[in-house]
């Protein structure tokens, strides 16, 4: 009984572990299909205007492409760089405060788009230019697949 135990939390807790590390990298579970990902990047502790390009960036994405999201066109990632689990794709992107990127997929190759100094002018003081302008990027990133 206690064997059986034993190896249910050992399964339990291999589980858990690379359900994480796949989370944290998107090239593991989405390697080699076309799509749009959108990256929010942002420290343990945020300021007002990081909130909002939060909360701008998910209405964007619930209101004009819930059916893309849901269907994997596009990946919606919030990452936490306080985390240290999260310091490889920090890395990746060069990032260490917050930031936003919209990259496109195509073939295994990247396109980045480091949209963090759009973010910061809009985001919160003109929130429906914002809004526009991620909206008009996610979809020109949608018509080069």
């Amino acid at each position: 009984m206690k064997k059986q135990i034993v190896f249910t939390l050992l399964g339990v807790m291999l589980f858990a572990f690379n359900a994480n590390a796949a989370a944290n990298n998107p090239q593991e579970t989405t390697a080699g299909k076309d799509r749009v990902e959108v990256m929010y990047f942002h420290g343990k502790q945020r300021c007002v205007t990081c909130r909002a390009i939060e909360k701008a960036t998910k209405e964007v994405l619930d209101t004009y492409f819930a059916n893309e999201v849901k269907s994997g066109k596009i990946k919606y990632r919030i990452i936490d760089l306080s985390q240290s689990s999260n310091e490889k794709i920090a890395d990746k992107y060069e990032v260490s405060w917050s930031s936003l990127y919209v990259n496109g997929w195509k073939k295994g190759e990247e396109a980045k788009n480091n949209m963090t100094e759009f973010a910061f002018s809009y985001a919160k003081n003109s929130p429906d230019l914002f809004k526009s302008g991620l909206k008009k990027k996610i979809e020109e990133l949608l018509k080069q697949k």
